[in-house]
């Protein structure tokens, strides 16, 4: 979130990117996520406009027409939040185990 709270990256930009790079283009990308390609370059370009650097690069293509491509800025940022997000998951998983180890301590005395 950017001062005004508005999303400048997350999980769903990540998946977005992610499958932009996977495909090639944001078309394909659409009709992967199942959103309009509209709805996609959109908030694309609002989280450019909220980075101040560009995410994607498109490419001119031959017979089969244009594609897109992840600058090297936004592959960064990905690895990034996939290494945070992972970093999360396992704190979280070993704050629950031992949330549930102390649990079962104090059933087995009841």
């Amino acid at each position: 979130m950017d001062d005004e709270e508005r999303v400048v990256l997350g999980l769903g930009r990540v998946k977005m990117l992610q499958a932009i790079q996977r495909l090639g283009s944001i078309n394909a990308a659409a009709k992967d996520l199942k959103m309009s390609t509209r709805a996609i370059w959109g908030r694309i370009k609002n989280s450019e406009e909220r980075l101040g650097r560009k995410l994607l690069v498109r490419s001119v293509g031959g017979i089969a027409g244009g594609g897109s491509q992840l600058t090297e800025f936004a592959v960064t940022l990905i690895n990034l939040f996939d290494d945070l997000n992972r970093r999360v998951e396992q704190q979280s998983d070993a704050l629950f185990h031992a949330a549930c180890q102390g649990h079962s301590r104090s059933m087995e005395r009841t």
